[in-house]
């Protein structure tokens, strides 16, 4: 089974309030085993435009990160987030190359 992850993309315009989201959305992540792989960092942008910040998080399956995202917690959460940030995100399957 592929690993889902979440992709985002995101712009902060208030971190105290941005900080209760990430303190919100620690109950949701752990119950569906989300790991975080990239959370902000500096960034080199070599193409296109970017918002200030990347976040790629790890799910053990895509049914798992989706479950996440559409999970009463998480939306919660999100709801904190929204209020104070903007950004793009996708969540998408993993890719397992097949054995020759």
């Amino acid at each position: 089974m592929n690993k889902g992850y979440w992709v985002a993309h995101v712009d902060v315009h208030d971190a105290q309030v941005y900080e209760k989201y990430r303190q919100a959305n620690a109950e949701p992540f752990a119950a569906f085993g989300a790991r975080f792989l990239v959370r902000g960092g500096p960034q080199d942008v070599r193409e296109g435009q970017q918002r200030s910040r990347t976040v790629v998080i790890e799910f053990p399956s895509l049914a798992q990160a989706i479950a996440c995202y559409e999970s009463e917690a998480y939306q919660r959460a999100k709801d904190i987030r929204a209020a104070v940030s903007e950004g793009d995100m996708v969540i998408i399957e993993g890719y397992t190359p097949e054995a020759p």
